[in-house]
């Protein structure tokens, strides 16, 4: 039985979530021949205040460096 426990910062939409189980279900299938109905993918969001990375908050970071 996989279990598939991703964390991200809050922000996804239902569609996109929806998109990430369904993707990591296939991979799982594809990859190492797992039972769909066995499988299982929690998403946890987590504010952006509550994540740091390379010793800054991402909160305090920019949305998406580089892009306009």
């Amino acid at each position: 039985m996989p279990y598939v426990n991703l964390q991200i910062t809050k922000g996804a939409t239902r569609e996109q979530k929806a998109e990430i189980v369904k993707e990591f279900t296939q991979t799982l299938v594809r990859v190492l021949g797992k039972n769909p109905d066995n499988t299982h993918v929690v998403i946890q969001e987590i504010e952006r205040e509550d994540w740091g990375h390379a010793g800054v908050l991402v909160a305090d970071r920019p949305r998406n460096p580089g892009k306009a």
